[in-house]
């Protein structure tokens, strides 16, 4: 059978690319649902957002073909490279309205990147499925580590950041209200089966 990539991540992380890398694999979701069902469901559909669960459980004998990958990045650099964008807030599931200086000047996670981090990081044990988080500053590097984990070919991904403007946002303070979720992610392996 024909495997299933789901790669979720709350923007920012490399997740298209990682998509595009994946497509001569199987088939490939983006996902932005900020909570991670205990059943595997399907993605979009007419009654859904086409990047959330949509309430439909994939079926039992179909699960060892799907592979649910978390891709997770340092909340600083995802926030200034996609949180701008009203729309990409809407596909996370948090307030269009949220400004990255409403985060800087209430020194809160007016986001809820943690939240979304620990919905896919923790071990939830009434899953059916497990999640592979993979921390996105290693992934150029040990690549090959999660082809293998994914029984796959080579993934060739290249690395390619884009410019966003730093100087514009207060990062010293960004950073300090990321500083607990960052060093998490730091000590992090590189994959962790949740």
């Amino acid at each position: 059978m024909t495997k299933v990539f789901y790669v979720c991540s709350y923007g920012g992380c490399g997740s298209f690319m990682l998509c595009k890398a994946l497509k001569k694999y199987g088939k490939v979701y983006h996902i932005h649902s900020r909570n991670p069902p205990d059943k595997l469901q399907h993605i979009g559909g007419p009654k859904c957002y086409e990047e959330w669960f949509n309430g439909e459980n994939v079926s039992e004998n179909e699960l060892s073909n799907y592979h649910v990958i978390y891709l997770y990045k340092n909340p600083v650099k995802s926030i200034i490279s996609r949180f701008r964008n009203p729309q990409h807030l809407k596909h996370i599931q948090t307030d269009t309205t949220t400004k990255i200086e409403d985060v800087i000047n209430t020194s809160s996670d007016a986001y809820g990147i943690k939240e979304f981090y620990n919905n896919y990081t923790q071990t939830n044990k009434k899953r059916n499925y497990n999640i592979l988080c993979v921390k996105y500053e290693e992934i150029f590097e040990k690549q090959d580590e999660l082809s293998k984990s994914l029984d796959i070919g080579s993934l060739g991904l290249i690395k390619k950041e884009t410019n966003a403007t730093l100087s514009d946002y207060n990062i010293d303070k960004l950073n300090e209200i990321y500083k607990d979720i960052n060093e998490a992610m730091v000590i992090n392996d590189f994959i962790l089966i949740r």
